[in-house]
This record gives C-alpha cells, sequence and structure tokens, in this order.
C-alpha cells in the first residue's frame, strides 16, 4: 500500500514538473522570442530582458528534464499510472500558468502579457485557460485506476 502511494505521488509530481516546464518552455518561445510581446523581466532595459529569458528558458528545461527522468524511473519500475501523470501535467501547466497571470501579470507586475490598451482581454483568456487545465488535470488526479505495465 505504501509503495501505490508512494509511486502515485511520484507519478503527480513528474506531472506537475513536465508540465511546468512545457508550458514555462511554450510561453518563453512563443510569447517571448516569436511574437516579442514581453520579456521574463521588462522591469529594466532590453539586454536585462534578454538574460531573464535565458534564465527562465534554462529554468523550463530543468523541469521538463526532470519531470522526464522521473518519468522514466517510473517506466523502469512499471510503476506509471497514465491518468496521474497527466492529471499532474496539467495541473503542473495550469498551475504555472495561473501564476504568471495573476502573481507575476498582476501583483508583481514584471511584465504583462502584451502591452496594449485592452489587455484585460488577455489576461481573462490567459487565467480562464489556466484554470480550465487544473480543473481537468484535477479530475484526473481523483480518478480511480492502477499501475499500467507496458
Amino acid at each position: 500500500m505504501e509503495d501505490t502511494i508512494n509511486y502515485s505521488f511520484r507519478n503527480i509530481l513528474s506531472g506537475i514538473l513536465f508540465g511546468l516546464g512545457i508550458v514555462a518552455f511554450v510561453d518563453e518561445v512563443i510569447f517571448h522570442q516569436l511574437l516579442h510581446w514581453h520579456h521574463f523581466y521588462d522591469q529594466s532595459t532590453t539586454s536585462i530582458g534578454l538574460i531573464s529569458d535565458g534564465l527562465f528558458h534554462a529554468f523550463s528545461w530543468f523541469a521538463t528534464i526532470g519531470g522526464l527522468f522521473m518519468f522514466a524511473d517510473l517506466r523502469r519500475r512499471a510503476a506509471f499510472v497514465k491518468h496521474k501523470w497527466w492529471g499532474g501535467i496539467l495541473l503542473g501547466g495550469g498551475g504555472f500558468q495561473l501564476y504568471d497571470g495573476i502573481i507575476q501579470h498582476k501583483l508583481m507586475r514584471i511584465h504583462q502579457i502584451r502591452y496594449v490598451e485592452n489587455v484585460i482581454i488577455y489576461d481573462i483568456i490567459w487565467n480562464v485557460i489556466a484554470v480550465g487545465m487544473i480543473l481537468i488535470g484535477l479530475i484526473l488526479l481523483t480518478r480511480k485506476g492502477t499501475i499500467e505495465h507496458a
């Protein structure tokens, strides 16, 4: 029983790290690099903004790779639970996005999604998607299931 609980937690944690890393990576590539909407830290020079983007990018990859190492270990031990892992991905990705949208964009004001007059539209879409990801992740995490043997 204790192993099942431990493996359930590890499936969720692996998914959370992977989801957080992937959403942070997609945010950084799309909104920072391709669209040039903002930098991770916009309250200084462009050079500082680019350095902050690089650190943010490194963080996203550490989280992604850490989650994948845990995933590989779960597969090796035949302790992988698909719906727990996917629930963790959505919880981690949505949690990061909601934290970014509320804490970083509004409370800390280190950057906005986009610097336009009606930024509230972007904020609402950003945060609604985040809440949707979290809710679907929580639904998946509450499902009963067993370890899947590959």
